[in-house]
């Protein structure tokens, strides 16, 4: 009979303790290792969360684990963006078309609660706080940790690491084997503020994912279930340094968000106590590597962390987690094989939603403030109620649907290029009318016409160009 492997997941925040959970239902016992204290005790780190926005995909995966309706339970849907311009009134756009739709707002402190509950109550996982990784050596299959009782080794089959952006798993594997690797961080870095109840209730609607929209850098608020907001500031990181007085602090807040700063009365404090945060964007290949004692995989922000702005990391690393259960499932649980398989069909998906989430901080930070942006928007809004199916924009493709995300540039290309045939054909019969038209007026008047009749959409006034 056949030796019952071993499997270690390091890390245990969401990804490590979802996939735990997976494996411990498929009857795979499994040893999650963390770094930190039991957050249930030692409580979470402050002032780095960002709260997380689930969406379709996340949930989908949640509802795996049986913990779809208890994260709704502790969340707060958004229906669409409450864009707050300088100078100009507040206005909502929805996320969906028909207005229905909504991403949800949850703390990460709380969700990683639950899934780790969820992974210590399945029968087979084991969680060991204050386990350090200082080793990984595929060759012997061994780890190497650092405990509070002083360094253990631990003999493994199948290393799982879920272990951030920061990877120590990933960087004790570099360099053993052809390896690429790239962190691009942004020249912004975040930092989290609070807007409390007033008088017990939300200061703002909250209904909203709000943006402060400023060119070169934002401020976004997510509500709580305390009745409270969460903002993150996405700023340049010297624009932070700036910053050095609470006076500073608050004639920057009147003259750039005018209308909250009245709603923040511990702001000084907290800019000055809540740290600066980077945000990078993680490539990596190959997520795994098989020694001859043990095979190592990446998942998560540990193979491909991308930043926040199209809220997409947990839900991404939540997909990660039920592919290598499904490889599992198609492999008949040959982890090898299963794992391969994992990394390549993922690997071109997270490249898109990293190139995708890019662009999104473009759109928030500066386009959502534009006219010709929100006409845009519900122009798009419009052809998704009129072909429904037919014509998906991508915020809903990435937000509402789980289709693969390296499938949705080109399938909006091909929505593009059919919406464009259609609005030739469209302008091929007017031309048609047009004509018909002239034609008529030049037997009425015996002459041209030509100057009393113009095609639709045709006329330039002077000193303006198409847009």
């Amino acid at each position: 009979m056949a030796r019952e492997q071993t499997v270690a997941v390091v890390g245990a925040g969401l990804a490590g303790c979802l996939l735990a959970t997976l494996l411990g239902r498929r009857g795979i016992p499994v040893t999650v290792y963390e770094r930190r204290p039991d957050p249930r005790v030692a409580g979470h780190e402050r002032g780095r969360s960002i709260n997380l926005a689930i969406s379709t995909r996340g949930l989908a995966a949640l509802e795996e684990v049986g913990l779809r309706e208890e994260a709704l339970a502790r969340a707060l849907p958004m229906h669409g963006r409450m864009v707050h311009p300088l100078g100009g009134e507040q206005n909502f756009q929805s996320y969906s078309a028909d207005g229905t739709r909504a991403i949800n707002s949850i703390s990460r402190a709380e969700l990683n609660m639950a899934l780790l509950e969820a992974a210590e109550a399945t029968p087979g996982v084991t969680v060991r706080f204050g386990h350090r990784l200082t080793n990984v050596d595929a060759e012997k299959g061994r780890l190497t940790l650092e405990t509070p009782d002083g360094v253990v080794t631990e003999d493994v089959d199948v290393v799982l690491a879920g272990d951030g952006a920061y990877s120590a798993a990933r960087r004790m594997t570099e360099g053993v084997e052809p390896f690429t690797h790239t962190q691009d961080f942004l020249e912004h870095g975040y930092k989290e503020l609070t807007i409390p109840p007033v008088d017990g209730e939300f200061a703002l609607s909250p209904d909203a994912l709000h943006i402060w929209p400023r060119g070169n850098a934002m401020m976004i608020a997510l509500p709580n279930l305390d009745r409270s907001f969460t903002c993150t500031l996405f700023w340049p990181k010297a624009d932070f340094d700036a910053l050095d007085t609470p006076r500073k602090v608050r004639e920057h807040f009147e003259a750039r968000y005018p209308d909250v700063v009245g709603l923040m009365p511990d702001l000084a404090d907290e800019f000055a106590r809540n740290p600066v945060g980077s945000l990078v964007t993680v490539r990596t290949w190959p997520w795994v590597r098989s020694g001859a004692g043990a095979t190592v995989a990446l998942l998560g922000d540990a193979a491909h962390a991308i930043v926040p702005f199209y809220g997409q990391g947990a839900n991404c690393a939540f997909e990660d987690c039920v592919e290598i259960d499904r490889c599992l499932d198609e492999t008949g649980g040959d982890w090898r094989r299963a794992l391969s398989i994992y990394q390549e069909r993922r690997k071109p998906n997270t490249d898109a939603i990293a190139e995708m989430a890019l662009d999104n901080f473009v759109e928030m930070r500066d386009r959502v403030a534009s006219p010709v942006f929100r006409l845009t928007r519900a122009a798009q809004h419009a052809l998704e109620r009129r072909l429904p199916g037919r014509y998906v924009s991508r915020y809903e493709l990435v937000s509402f649907s789980t289709v693969p995300y390296a499938q949705i540039p080109e399938r909006l290309k091909r929505q593009n290029r059919a919406l464009a045939a259609a609005g030739l054909a469209a302008f091929a019969a007017t031309g048609l009318t047009v004509r018909a038209a002239r034609a008529a007026l030049r037997r009425r008047a015996g002459g041209s016409a030509g100057a009393a009749v113009r095609a639709p959409g045709r006329s330039r006034r002077p000193g303006r160009t198409a847009r």
